[in-house]
């Protein structure tokens, strides 16, 4: 299972990325989406919204079932991926890549996991 060394995660399988800008992006690892299973409808925050730490901010529908997108950071949503709404089924193909799925202006975080703690966490190598 890829779990990149250059990301931070959480315990609920969601990734984040933090630019110089202090700009998130943020997404599903490949773990949640194998999970998952194929994932058929994404539910993100307007652009313009608050979101907190801890709490949802989003569902993901897959042929499975529906689970709640929990936000990693306190912050302002600034972009959502319109090509993941418009294809979810890239949240499965690209989780890391072109499957991301908003971007937030950072005002506070929570604990994270980086990739090691992350591989232990979901029993990886």
């Amino acid at each position: 299972m890829t779990v990149p060394s250059n990301l931070k995660y959480t315990a609920d399988h969601e990734w984040l990325s933090i630019d110089g800008q202090g700009i998130a992006t943020i997404g599903i690892t490949a773990y949640a989406a194998a999970a998952l299973g194929d994932v058929v409808y994404l539910e993100l925050p307007a652009v313009g919204a608050t979101i907190t730490a801890g709490e949802s901010c989003g569902e993901i529908e897959s042929t499975k079932s529906v689970s709640d997108l929990g936000s990693p950071v306190d912050g302002l949503v600034v972009e959502i991926n319109q090509d993941a709404i418009a294809d979810p089924g890239v949240v499965n193909l690209q989780p890391f890549g072109a499957g991301w799925l908003i971007r937030v202006r950072v005002h506070a975080q929570s604990e994270l996991l980086n990739a090691d703690e992350y591989r232990t966490l979901i029993g990886g190598e």
